[in-house]
């Protein structure tokens, strides 16, 4: 049998809760989704913020999307660059419209960049569900789906409601509400006041449909190594 590891991909939620600093967890938000155009394994496509914030929030997040450069990526303005090939492009635009078919509402984006290219204008949903297709589809491009949520408990409940668990994050001031968060989500990377951050020395790797196995740190080790049992019988009992 061949013994294998595997780093698939994911749904990951960041969860955003009303004593957070707003500005700095949009920030975050904003690269943690559209990092490498959207085209990460790890990236935020799911963001849960707490209804009192929520209006706020999404505005930033607005803001800051459209202010994103798209084009050449040799270009040093550029932040965002094109779409792996034309199958992923159409791939995303379809789920795009998913979006706005299924009631969640377009706050910017949503269409092709430019008229060459596989270039996709960064885009931001607001009013999401969770049972949207782009809620449950890893997109693996440049587009944000953010949900309001009332509870600790829900924002639990609802970051688990997904056959994935790569990674998930959490912004609180409250250190106590964060702990809670990270034992109950169903994730094997969780930031908590960060985003995107990763070092050899730490295990990485996913639960259920994220994969098998992990990558990194002294775990990564030993999905190379076999264990071995020996049972010595002696003869003479020592003294």
């Amino acid at each position: 049998m061949k013994k294998v590891t595997l780093e698939l991909g994911g749904k990951s939620p960041l969860v955003i809760f009303d004593d957070a600093d707003l500005d700095e967890a949009a920030a975050v938000a904003q690269f943690g989704v559209f990092f490498n155009q959207g085209q990460a394994c790890i990236a935020c496509s799911r963001v849960f913020v707490q209804e009192g914030i929520y209006d706020e929030f999404v505005a930033k997040s607005k803001a800051l999307a459209m202010q994103r450069v798209v084009g050449n990526p040799y270009d040093e303005k550029t932040e965002q660059g094109p779409q792996v090939d034309e199958k992923q492009f159409n791939r995303i635009l379809a789920l795009i419209e998913s979006g706005k078919k299924e009631g969640a509402k377009l706050e910017c984006g949503g269409a092709r960049s430019g008229d060459k290219g596989y270039f996709i204008q960064p885009t931001v949903f607001s009013d999401c569900k969770d049972d949207m297709r782009i809620a449950r589809e890893e997109i693996f491009g440049p587009v944000q789906q953010i949900f309001k949520f009332k509870t600790l408990e829900e924002a639990i409940d609802r970051s688990n409601n997904t056959q994935y668990g790569l990674a998930a994050g959490v912004f609180t001031k409250d250190i106590e509400k964060a702990m809670m968060y990270v034992q109950g989500v169903q994730a094997g990377t969780v930031w908590v006041n960060n985003y995107l951050n990763v070092g050899v020395q730490a295990p990485f790797g996913g639960y259920k449909q994220s994969g098998l196995g992990r990558e990194s740190g002294e775990e990564g080790i030993h999905e190379y190594c076999e264990v071995k049992t020996v049972t010595v019988k002696i003869l003479q009992k020592s003294s």
